[in-house]
């Protein structure tokens, strides 16, 4: 194989890898919500985004949170308090989110 080829597998896997990270019904409602409002509660991400269920909610947020896109921070009182928000990571999508509402027009 030659390395031309190589690269454009390098980079075809790599794209593949990105997508996987945000792929799912509920994560780009998710992005928005954050990208939108910044810091937000659980119970507030369940109210912006009409027809998620918590379980879906919650998967999703792991996911996201494995793959370094949000932060999940847990305050230690009663009831408890969790709040999401992006990471670096996850802000440097706000660009490509751009971009790819622009190209499709």
């Amino acid at each position: 194989m030659s390395d031309q080829l190589a690269g454009q597998d390098q980079c075809a896997e790599r794209l593949r890898a990105a997508i996987r990270c945000i792929d799912g019904k509920w994560k780009l409602p998710i992005l928005a919500s954050l990208h939108r409002n910044g810091t937000l509660r659980f119970s507030e991400l369940e109210r912006a985004i009409p027809g998620v269920t918590q379980k879906m909610l919650t998967q999703h947020l792991r996911e996201l949170e494995e793959d370094g896109i949000v932060h999940r921070i847990v305050h230690s009182q009663v009831p408890p308090k969790v709040e999401y928000l992006l990471t670096g990571k996850g802000l440097a999508l706000q660009p490509v989110f751009a971009s790819l509402h622009d190209w499709v027009g």
